[in-house]
Order: structure tokens, then C-alpha cells, then sequence
């Protein structure tokens, strides 16, 4: 049988007083911290996005589309049927370099001045870590990518299409079929 301490106890410390647990009332407003969302993600597709269409490139992306033969430009106009803006960030562009002669052509076709290059501010050239972050902070952006753990990153913020490569195209997922690629 278990017994309670008496506050006049020895053994109970000065500071230390035995507590009553409070009952919870149901009555009571219950306050819950939901995240912020953005304005522009009201309905269940992301509303500021719209051509030109800014489309941030993973590293493997570009590897992927040499292998498929895709011209990276045109494959990307030919999924969204509009305008678009391929971007290429540093930690990018560091990654394709240090990769060296083996991908030569990749670092040669993300060196096009059609690409439009994005500054890093951040210390490190982790490129995985580099776009979710960007991508969380501007919701502006398409991510292209081919890696399974980055695209599982990428479901996880709101708003944010997913290109990828599949059957020798490019597909997109996660964009409203008002203005994104037919469905397969």
C-alpha cells in the first residue's frame, strides 16, 4: 500500500512541497500552435506560380537528362507549356565541378547563360540542403530533380512541384492540371 509524505515530513526538502495535480477542464479554450502557412496556399495547390516558370536544377537532373537525350530547356517547355527559367544554384554548380572530367558536359550545359545562377549565402555546398532551404524560403520555384530522398524532402514543404524524369520525358507532380503537364 503506498502512502503519502506529510508536508511536516524529515525526509520532504524545503523547497521541494508535494502538488495536487489540477483536473483538466473541458470547458477550457485549448490553445494549439498550428505552423504559419502562406496566403498563396489557400486551396491545395500553390497560386503563385505561373509562367515563367523559375525551375530550380538538382545536379542529377542534369546527369539524367544527358543520359535520356533531353534537351533540358525544351524538355522542360514541352511538360509545362509555357516559359521557362532553368536556375542553377553554387552549391550546384560547386557539386558539378567537383564531380571532374566524368561529368564535363553536364558542368558545360549548366554554364549557358540561359541558366540563371543564384548566389549561396550559407557556408558548406551541400546542394540537397541548399534547395529545400531556398524552396522554403521563396515558394516561386520548381524543384528538377531524380533523387528519391530529396524528392521525399521536398513532399514534405507545401506548394513545391516536383519535375522529374520518366519514360524519356519530363513529368511534374504536385501542379494543378490547369496549367501543368497532362497526367499519365
Amino acid at each position: 500500500m503506498k502512502r503519502r509524505l506529510s508536508q511536516k515530513d524529515p525526509r520532504v526538502k524545503r523547497d521541494q512541497t508535494v502538488t495536487k495535480k489540477k483536473a483538466k477542464d473541458p470547458s477550457a479554450i485549448v490553445e494549439r500552435e498550428v505552423p504559419q502557412v502562406p496566403s498563396c496556399l489557400f486551396f491545395q495547390y500553390n497560386t503563385n506560380l505561373g509562367p515563367p516558370y523559375y525551375i530550380l536544377v538538382d545536379t542529377n537532373f542534369i546527369n539524367f537528362s544527358i543520359k535520356a537525350k533531353l534537351d533540358l530547356v525544351q524538355s522542360m517547355m514541352d511538360c509545362l507549356y509555357a516559359k521557362c527559367i532553368p536556375c542553377i544554384t553554387d552549391c550546384v554548380m560547386a557539386e558539378l565541378e567537383k564531380l571532374g572530367q566524368k561529368y564535363r558536359v553536364a558542368l558545360r550545359i549548366a554554364k549557358d547563360p540561359t541558366f540563371e545562377r543564384l548566389p549561396c549565402s550559407h557556408a558548406g555546398t551541400y546542394a540537397d540542403d541548399c534547395l529545400v532551404q531556398r524552396v522554403t524560403q521563396h515558394k516561386c520555384y520548381i524543384v528538377a530533380t531524380v533523387d528519391r530522398d530529396l524528392k521525399r524532402r521536398i513532399r514534405k514543404i507545401p506548394g513545391v512541384p516536383i519535375m522529374y524524369i520518366s519514360n524519356h520525358r519530363y513529368n511534374i507532380e504536385r501542379m494543378p492540371d490547369d496549367y501543368g503537364a497532362p497526367r499519365l
